[in-house]
């Protein structure tokens, strides 16, 4: 059974574990499809699923982790952050490889924006990369809209096109 929950700081400690090992094999998908395919370094990478940097995260920068968990084990999880009382960024969204098509990252959603809008937030945006296709219709199925694109600056350097979506809650 699938379970959806807020996570503590013993659940980032795990996350950042199981990305750091999943990421560490170049020719995995995760890293083909979280690293590779938008030219992140892998030092990069490394360094924003380190433990420290998730901890700081929820800490320092009203971030809130959301997980996914079947067996005890994380199967995903989704990463939004409050940008202001009324407003938060879906930061992240991603579920591992073997548990997709099954409705986890749904799931993900909606509790993420169910706890945002208890938290008063009336707006959330997502930015997803133009050439996304499958992330793109994930979201206009979840009454996510696109209503802008632009080209931005990676902190690694490169630049990346974007479609911004925005949901109302």
């Amino acid at each position: 059974m699938i379970t959806i929950r807020r996570a503590d700081k013993e659940d980032l400690r795990n996350l950042s574990r199981k990305l750091l090992t999943l990421l560490k094999d170049e020719e995995s998908q995760v890293f083909r499809e979280e690293a590779a395919k938008f030219g992140v370094p892998r030092s990069y990478i490394m360094k924003v699923f380190s433990e420290a940097a998730l901890l700081e995260a929820a800490d320092k920068r009203n971030a809130t982790f959301h997980i996914a968990l079947e067996g005890g084990e994380i199967i995903g999880f989704a990463e939004t952050i409050k940008l202001d009382d009324h407003t938060a960024e879906l930061d992240r969204l991603i579920v591992f490889p073997p548990w997709r098509g099954r409705g986890v990252g749904t799931s993900l959603l909606h509790k993420a924006l169910a706890d945002m809008k208890k938290q008063g937030v009336k707006m959330v945006t997502v930015n997803v990369g133009r050439d996304e296709v499958q992330a793109r219709r994930f979201y206009e199925k979840n009454g996510f809209e696109g209503t802008e694109e632009r080209t931005v600056e990676a902190p690694w350097g490169r630049e990346i096109a974007l479609v911004i979506y925005r949901r109302r809650l």
